[in-house]
């Protein structure tokens, strides 16, 4: 089973990945949502690789390193993390509401579509 975090609890997970090492936020979102809404990196590494490129980009992802996933509501990161835990990935979690909820939640300057 996939862990899951609101973005407000982002914090949270970070400490309790940090004895892992630095900790990854997936964005695996479209370029073009990317243009509308994108995170900053703040305390953690951020890659973006899109839903359907993360099979041949596999190898950019190291296992060992914990991994959240992020997309517009949560569906799509749900999709990757799962994909991420059958390959051997041990630290895979998803945001819950995704960008949206990261914009309500931690960051309102961030725009909603």
């Amino acid at each position: 089973m996939i862990s899951q975090f609101r973005p407000r609890d982002l914090a949270t997970w970070l400490a309790q990945m940090s004895p892992l090492g630095e900790a990854v936020i997936l964005d695996v979102r479209e370029p073009g949502e990317l243009q509308v809404a994108a995170v900053r990196a703040n305390g953690f590494t951020l890659l973006t690789i899109p839903m359907g490129l993360v099979p041949v980009r596999l190898s950019e992802l190291d296992p060992q390193q914990p991994i959240a996933c992020l997309c517009h509501h949560g569906g799509r990161s749900m999709q990757v993390a799962q994909f991420l835990a059958s390959r051997g990935f041990e630290n895979v979690a998803n945001i819950a509401g995704g960008i949206h909820a990261w914009a309500a939640e931690l960051d309102p300057g961030i725009a909603t579509y």
